[in-house]
């Protein structure tokens, strides 16, 4: 299972823990996880976010891979200017 860690204000959305898990072979099917396990996170999901595994950031790839040893942070979307 994939250890995801939550900034801060999205915790309180998953029972206040800053790491869940979730069972996923993709980024996709992780935040489609994640959106099933904890509802509330769905907002935060469909607006948008970064989703860094294993300290590689990826952009708009739901086929990138997730093992079940991989560390994954979702983070607030990167925004360049």
């Amino acid at each position: 299972m994939a250890k995801v860690h939550l900034w801060a204000s999205l915790r309180r959305f998953a029972d206040g823990q800053e790491v869940v898990e979730v069972e996923a072979a993709t980024v996709g099917q992780m935040l489609d996880a994640l959106e099933r396990a904890h509802p509330g996170l769905a907002p935060a999901i469909k607006a948008g976010l970064s989703v860094a595994v294993d300290g590689e950031v990826i952009a708009n790839n739901r086929a990138a891979p997730v093992k079940p040893d991989s560390e994954v942070y979702l983070l607030q979307r990167l925004k360049g200017g």
